[in-house]
């Protein structure tokens, strides 16, 4: 078999991005979250409960899944990457968990629109995000391999940016040919599905799991064909072996306090991150009563600046590093919650605002770009600082314990806007817990070098 050259070896890496994308910009935001957040609204009213009493639960719901996706995700990361780091492989990891991807995406297309089965379908939601998120940890560790130090941070850039445009697609294609609206067509004034799906028993929104599966399997074709495994010689493969090297690492923190400081860091502010993704769309339906469609739109805004604003940061890491980066992206992200605690459709900041004003939808779609450029370039400088820290003999092992750092406290932020939210009654200001994760982040950075550890 002929050699890959680095440049393919790049692009298949980049199609990972793109493949994967989808499930959290249709599946966790803009479609499918919102959607059952609509879906379980309409039950808990059914059962006689007032519209904000009845909001408040769904959203409760839905983090209490997301949070106990997050714990499971939090701590098997490490565990999976130091057994992997044992042989060396990484694509057949990839592939496991791309499988849980695809089953739990495409599960979601049962989904009963008068709530009967929301339990299971937040059950299939947890899969296929458990197996998006593990397939990420193991293909993060590739980036070392790919190039040197000083060209990971715009190839990391670079790949975010390309997989916020996949997820843009992927959005569009849903909002003109399948998505309904309360008229029973799609944005383009189609039947959904070209006429092969029932409006009324919304399938064109439904179809979103499906159609986020197929698109994962047809696009990680170029990854499959582009990006192999080096394996490494006489190294035994096993459970035993992958505790060792996860024991000896976190051992090895109290020596190397820029990476244990970086990992606490980026603990909190993914974190609180995670928590804007999830609870976005949630948000923008349970708040500002907006319909999926417009959600979706908002949406496309929101990824066109995330892959602009990432491309920019990968531009701006090589230049200056990474930790100037997402110094300023937490910053931002820390008052666009501000804003969003403090607004309503009646008043900004307690300021009133006349009956049906359209200030909140404009002031929320600028939000949601700065959301989505800011989050974008802060995951992308994270990724390029966590390569300054790994240890290249244990590349899957160090971005395991990168995907803990990212996901031991996963729970946190859904369980406390969960706790926030039935404590106040109030799904807006259930989010304000996420101000306080974006803060001891920022702290906890003055003890990370900007160079890593040597």
């Amino acid at each position: 078999m002929a050699d890959i050259s680095t440049r393919k070896r790049i692009w298949g890496w980049y199609w990972f991005d793109w493949a994967s994308q989808p499930y959290h910009t249709l599946i966790l935001t803009f479609i499918f979250g919102p959607f059952f957040a609509a879906v379980a609204t309409e039950f808990f009213m059914g059962q006689g409960l007032a519209e904000q009493a009845a909001d408040a639960k769904a959203q409760s719901i839905w983090s209490w899944g997301l949070a106990a996706a997050g714990l499971i995700v939090g701590f098997g990361a490490p565990i999976m990457g130091a057994l992997a780091d044992t042989a060396g492989r990484v694509r057949p990891w990839v592939a496991f968990f791309g499988l849980l991807y695809v089953i739990g995406a495409g599960s979601l297309w049962w989904t009963q629109p008068d709530g009967s089965n929301m339990w299971a379908m937040i059950l299939m939601f947890a899969i296929g995000f458990i197996g998006a998120e593990f397939a990420l940890v193991f293909t993060n560790s590739q980036l070392p391999s790919l190039a040197d130090q000083a060209e990971v941070g715009e190839i990391s850039g670079s790949g975010f940016a390309f997989g916020y445009i996949g997820g843009l697609v992927a959005l569009a294609i849903m909002l003109t040919l399948f998505v309904e609206q309360p008229n029973g067509k799609t944005l383009i004034g189609i039947a959904p599905g070209l006429g092969l799906l029932d409006a009324d028993a919304r399938e064109g929104t439904r179809i979103v799991g499906p159609f986020v599966a197929l698109w994962f399997v047809v696009f990680m074709i170029p990854y499959a064909l582009w990006v192999k495994d080096t394996p490494k010689q006489a190294s035994k493969h096993s459970l035993s072996g992958a505790f060792a090297i996860l024991g000896r690492t976190l051992r090895g923190l109290k020596h190397k306090k820029s990476l244990a400081a970086y990992l606490g860091s980026s603990m909190f502010y993914r974190d609180a991150l995670n928590g804007l993704y999830g609870f976005g769309g949630v948000y923008a339906s349970l708040v500002l009563n907006w319909s999926i469609v417009l959600i979706g739109v908002f949406g496309i805004i929101s990824g066109l600046a995330a892959a602009g604003f990432s491309w920019l940061g990968g531009r701006v890491d090589k230049k200056r590093g990474p930790k100037p980066v997402i110094i300023g992206s937490v910053l931002v992200l820390m008052a666009v919650c501000f804003l969003i605690v403090n607004m309503t459709r009646e008043s900004v900041f307690g300021i009133g605002l006349p009956e049906g004003s359209n200030i909140p939808d404009i002031i929320f779609f600028g939000c949601g770009m700065l959301i989505g450029g800011m989050g974008g370039t802060l995951q992308s400088a994270s990724r390029s600082m966590m390569v300054r820290h790994v240890d290249p003999k244990a590349p899957t092992e160090s971005f395991g314990l990168y995907g803990l750092s990212g996901r031991a406290t996963a729970f946190m932020a859904p369980a406390l806007i969960a706790w926030f939210t039935t404590m106040t009654g109030s799904a807006r200001l259930g989010v304000s817990p996420l101000i306080g994760l974006f803060a001891i982040g920022l702290f906890l950075l003055f003890w990370v070098k900007p160079e890593g550890e040597q």
